[in-house]
């Protein structure tokens, strides 16, 4: 529960420093005094947005301080506990801090460690609620009526199931449709491979055949110039009648062994002329056999032509080189060997998907049955409530609507709050038929009747009361001290018969000091609170009356 609130320099305040109590306290002052304040300038240590107009004029800065007793194992404390925040001399207490630059930017602190101002509104949703002059127009919203309803219900450990059944449910369907791509992009790859394969079995190059095609086309298409080279060279070395190489060294090696018989140091000469002479010999009868080889077929040019062509055609296609082709050939036949049928693989997922489907339709199945009978017995005790509120002839429902089409982790259901305000009259939902007075008294049932099922240990009220008086006033502050006995209850109210239900009373009111606007706000004596009731009743002038209707409704009230 909240237990104090330090505000500087916020609005018209100059300072304040509140402490607060258990049970249900009530905020009473002139209109205009700024009985809100102190709720606005919460706000701001619970995340609120922050402008620079907040700031009390002149000054540089504003801040506001808000501390609040945690009961160990309370949302709050596993919060803190989770994020590291926690005071470790005071685990019990947490201390919420906001400051306000004239410039509109703020710094947030949780226990005096600097966080983010989206933490301390995170964190806040567990300490406290506020019910503002609007806030009874959330019940027109679905997602509202359905947390209302969860709420009451209290099967929040069915509504985890049911986020856990749905999170586990989705994901394998995400898996199952990764899976199914999968399969389809296998398939795909897996017929573009078979044809490439097909189409390069089909051409069927062999290792080292484009080389020996490259060679083989470059032999073919130069057969003219090979012959008549060929044919230059044989003339040179022994088919020229007049002057060959193989003569010449005939000749010579005759006068050198004429040379050797006069002279042995001849000899040496003469055994590198005869080797060079039987090496002039082979040249030629090789010459003389390549020259007779020499092929001009131009059929067989042309087939070397189209194969080498269609070589490099695919070698293009497959973006490699010709002479990588039959490697390429080889890892693609490899690469579809490795691709498997899934089939057995997407039967068991699909299986495993059905049974999580089916998990989680068990859990919403649960969930249903637990708010038919939570909404039939809410709907009956609103009613009896709003009766009480000056809503004689009115009747609440709750129609629940189920879809395991649509499914949620919230489950199948969709809920709509209706009202029959007349007899008469068919039920309608709240957007149609409740005013705005009707409005604020629903919710105020609802959230008397909600407060003990939630783990939000104080709640605010700023004015909810607004638009009704005499005997549905009292019934409202009955309704609101009842709420107090069970959970913290802040009340900013005009009406006496609200005040008077308060456990403790606080007045605001709003001075001139040095020239200055300031609001002041202080906790009242059993005989102020008296005095204030009696102003409450019978205006400025404070009659014995007054101040005796106001002790009974105060002996009353207690």
């Amino acid at each position: 529960m909240l237990t104090q609130l330090t505000i500087n320099n916020f609005a018209i305040v100059r300072h304040l420093d509140i402490e607060f109590s258990k049970g249900m306290s009530v905020i009473t002052g002139e209109t205009g005094a700024g009985k809100s304040i102190a709720i606005d300038a919460l706000g701001l240590c619970l995340g609120q947005r922050t402008e620079a107009s907040m700031l009390r004029a002149g000054q540089e800065r504003a801040d506001v301080c808000a501390t609040f007793y945690i009961s160990p194992n309370s949302a709050a404390a596993n919060w803190l506990a989770t994020h590291d925040l926690q005071d470790i001399d005071n685990p019990e207490y947490c201390i919420l801090r906001r400051i306000v630059n004239s410039e509109g930017r703020s710094k947030a602190f949780i226990n005096s460690t600097p966080v983010a101002a989206s933490q301390l509104k995170e964190l806040g949703q567990c300490l406290i609620h506020i019910n503002g002059q609007h806030a009874s127009q959330l019940l027109l919203k679905n997602d509202f009526q359905m947390e209302t309803l969860d709420n009451y219900c209290a099967h929040h450990t069915l509504l985890a199931q049911m986020q856990e059944d749905y999170q586990q449910w989705k994901n394998l369907q995400q898996q199952v449709n990764s899976f199914k791509q999968k399969c389809l992009e296998n398939e795909a790859k897996k017929q573009l491979l078979q044809y490439q394969v097909n189409e390069l079995d089909e051409f069927n190059l062999q290792p080292n055949e484009f080389l020996e095609l490259e060679e083989d086309h470059k032999r073919l298409s130069n057969s003219e110039e090979l012959t008549s080279l060929s044919q230059s060279v044989l003339q040179v070395l022994s088919e020229n009648d007049t002057v060959n190489v193989d003569g010449l060294l005939y000749r010579a090696t005759q006068h050198l062994e004429q040379l050797v018989e006069l002279d042995s140091n001849y000899n040496d000469v003469l055994t590198m002329l005869n080797d060079a002479l039987i090496q002039v010999q082979e040249a030629t009868s090789s010459m003389q056999s390549l020259s007779s080889s020499i092929e001009q077929d131009p059929y067989l040019l042309q087939e070397i032509e189209e194969r080498m062509s269609q070589a490099i055609h695919l070698a293009r296609k497959h973006h490699v080189q010709p002479v990588d082709l039959v490697n390429f050939h080889r890892s693609i036949k490899a690469e579809l060997a490795q691709l498997v049928d899934f089939s057995e693989s997407e039967e068991s997922l699909l299986a495993q998907e059905k049974q999580a489907f089916e998990k989680m339709q068990q859990t919403a199945s649960a969930l249903n049955e637990s708010r038919q009978k939570g909404a039939k017995k809410l709907a009956t005790e609103v009613t009896k409530s709003i009766k009480q509120l000056a809503m004689e002839n009115a009747e609440f429902f709750i129609d629940l609507h189920t879809d395991y089409n649509k499914i949620t982790s919230n489950g199948a259901d969709s809920v709509v709050f209706n009202l029959q305000s007349n007899l008469g009259q068919s039920p309608q939902p709240l957007a149609k038929t409740a005013s705005g007075g009707e409005l604020s008294r629903i919710a105020l049932a609802i959230q008397v009747l909600t407060s003990d099922k939630t783990a939000i240990p104080a709640l605010i009220f700023d004015e909810i009361d607004v638009g009704i008086s005499g005997a549905t006033a009292s019934v409202v502050g009955k309704l609101l001290r009842r709420l107090g006995n069970q959970c913290q209850v802040l009340c900013v109210t005009h009406l006496p018969q609200v005040a008077c239900q308060g456990h403790h009373h606080f007045t605001v009111e709003k001075l001139t000091v040095d020239g200055k606007t300031e609001t002041n706000m202080t906790a009242l004596s059993a005989q102020e609170r008296v005095k204030a009731l009696a102003k409450l009743l019978g205006g400025a002038q404070i009659t014995d009356s007054a101040l005796a209707n106001a002790q009974e409704m105060l002996d009353l009230a207690s």
